[in-house]
């Protein structure tokens, strides 16, 4: 009798210790490795700077804030759509609202202070040591997100995150933290794209 009750007590132990290393164990593929990626064009999004130049008017050039709305107002300029538009772009829409009033205007834009549109920010959440959102920069890696966060807290399971790539249909992948930062695995770096969601849990031990 004893040893079935020592038999059954083993079973049920090896069966609830199995659950637990199942859920905790991080079930989706691995990030894809780096690898050479097309050249990124900046778009601007609410809480950039831009710089305005109106060549030979400089009455009429300026540096203005993008508002939350995603607009830009300047001298004869009111409301203009910034959001979702590179430096290039916006320069050519202001030309064309400036032409009514100036004959062959030149305009050019430069991004002074970037924060970038919604879409396109890198989100840090949980067991970082400074959980954040960061704009996104060409060429950004996971190991660069990491030194912008401050690395990983003691209680994090570092090689049990997610990245959440909201620009690839919301695919989830595995990455490993702590062998890059811990151990300095370099095969455990992976190149950020606009928009993803670093998920970083608890670890249960």
């Amino acid at each position: 009798m004893t040893r079935f009750f020592l038999d059954h007590i083993c079973r049920m132990v090896i069966v609830v210790l199995g659950v637990a290393f199942l859920g905790g164990c991080n079930s989706f593929p691995s990030a894809p490795a780096l690898a050479a990626s097309p050249d990124y064009k900046y778009v601007i999004g609410p809480g950039d700077t831009v710089s305005i130049v109106v060549w030979r008017n400089p009455e009429l050039s300026m540096v203005v804030p993008v508002r939350p709305d995603g607009r830009i107002s300047a001298p004869l300029v009111e409301d203009l759509p910034a959001l979702g538009k590179d430096a290039t772009t916006l320069a050519r829409d202001i030309e064309k609202a400036l032409s009514s009033v100036i004959r062959d205007p030149v305009v050019t834009v430069v991004v002074t202070n970037f924060v970038g549109p919604y879409s396109e920010q890198i989100r840090v959440v949980g067991e970082a040591t400074r959980p954040q959102v960061l704009s996104y920069r060409q060429k950004m890696t996971l190991l660069d997100v990491m030194i912008a966060v401050g690395g990983i807290t003691d209680f994090a399971d570092g090689n049990g995150a997610s990245l959440l790539r909201t620009g690839d249909g919301n695919k989830q992948y595995r990455v490993r933290i702590k062998d890059l930062i811990k151990r300095g695995d370099v095969s455990a770096n992976v190149e950020m794209k606009p928009g993803d969601v670093l998920i970083i849990p608890q670890s249960w031990f």
